[in-house]
């Protein structure tokens, strides 16, 4: 297998994109990261995505990219693993380039949400549950998380007003970045009156669905010099999955597959979680940050709300987490979000992170599908 390295990053702004169509999106990013790394050559476009056929009628993704970004005639697909989809593509990327089949390889993440209302929306979003047993029982993503908060919230005499710390970090760090859909920071007091959502999940516990898209372009680590000034390294590359059903699961408040794709790429990467400089997670809602906290190895369990609490994952302290925002702040555009985890990281290994920068040298960003179903670790390296 060889050594691969991220050469070129792009991404757009995250919101309400009423002006840019899904295609639209996708192209943007796909083509700034191609003039970020001055690469002239792709071999092939992984496209993740999870809801185009459902919400814009659009299928057969790959090739359309492809084809609107003036890559015609590169291997094209779609790849889907719900909310984890784009952190997908960037796994197949890395194992085309390490594999050896191909050289210069786009993952991209992309999704367009705001065309359809908010009900049909969210519908389409609870089809990463199963269906038979969640979906069509009427469950949503938002009352899973607030079923997966109460029962932490109890199991671990835990208060809602404890895990204000994960929204209050996402905003102030969102604040400053352009990108981001939410640029105002908050406060606790502000998180607590805040309206409920599916209760106990509050409006501050929830990340907005929105559209947006990013990209980056992975090449063999041996000649990564040749098309970037600083190339960031996959140390590692893991994903895992566990039951798709929430009651199918032996313990519901622990992410097996969170836990198990941390920990092969832990291995992979010769490193232990207390040598990352940061970690961009998955807080889709402040319980799922939690849990990813304490299944990676940062925090017992039941005690990521205390940490945070006491600073070590703000900007300043030991494991900063969501640098940019978070999914919370910066936006969830559902298959996408996993590669802005990724263009994220990159930005703080290559000092690009503007008012939040942080020293660091290596950086691990995990994607969650579901309710954690499935889990994509990847750590760079400066």
């Amino acid at each position: 297998m060889r050594d691969v390295s991220i050469i070129g990053i792009g991404q757009t702004d995250v919101g309400e994109r009423w002006e840019r169509s899904l295609r639209d999106l996708a192209v943007d990013a796909v083509v700034a990261a191609m003039k970020d790394s001055h690469a002239e050559r792709v071999d092939a476009l992984y496209v993740g995505n999870m809801l185009s056929g459902e919400l814009t009628a659009q299928e057969h993704l790959g090739t359309l990219i492809a084809d609107w970004s003036g890559l015609g005639g590169a291997e094209a697909y779609k790849v889907e693993a719900a909310d984890a989809s784009g952190a997908a593509a960037v796994r197949l990327a890395y194992l085309g380039v390490a594999s050896g089949i191909h050289d210069f390889v786009i993952a991209c993440g992309v999704e367009k949400t705001t065309d359809a209302d908010a009900e049909t929306t969210n519908a389409a979003w609870s089809y990463g549950t199963d269906a038979e047993y969640e979906g069509n029982q009427g469950i949503t993503m938002p009352s899973m998380a607030g079923l997966l908060m109460r029962r932490y919230m109890h199991e671990f005499s835990v208060a809602h007003e404890d895990l204000a710390p994960f929204a209050v970090i996402a905003h102030a760090n969102g604040a400053n970045n352009p990108h981001a859909m939410f640029r105002s920071p908050i406060s606790a007091a502000v998180y607590a009156k805040a309206g409920m959502v599916a209760d106990p999940v509050g409006m501050f516990d929830a990340a907005p669905l929105c559209d947006g898209a990013a990209a980056v372009l992975l090449c063999p680590t041996e000649v990564a010099n040749r098309f970037a000034s600083r190339p960031v390294r996959i140390r590692a590359s893991a994903a895992a999955s566990d039951r798709l059903a929430i009651h199918s699961r032996n313990d519901p408040l622990f992410l097996r597959a969170a836990h198990l794709s941390a920990e092969r790429a832990y291995m992979q990467a010769g490193v232990a979680p207390h040598e990352l400089d940061l970690f961009e997670l998955h807080d889709a809602f402040s319980i799922l940050a939690a849990l990813s906290l304490e299944a990676c190895g940062f925090a017992g369990r039941g005690k990521a709300a205390e940490l945070a609490k006491q600073g070590v994952f703000d900007l300043q302290g030991k494991t900063p987490i969501c640098t940019m925002g978070g999914l919370k702040a910066r936006g969830h555009p559902i298959a996408a979000s996993g590669v802005y985890q990724i263009v994220e990281v990159v930005q703080q290994l290559r000092g690009e992170a503007g008012a939040n920068q942080i020293e660091a040298h290596l950086g691990m960003a995990q994607s969650l599908g579901g309710t954690g179903a499935t889990a994509i670790t990847h750590i760079l390296e400066a």
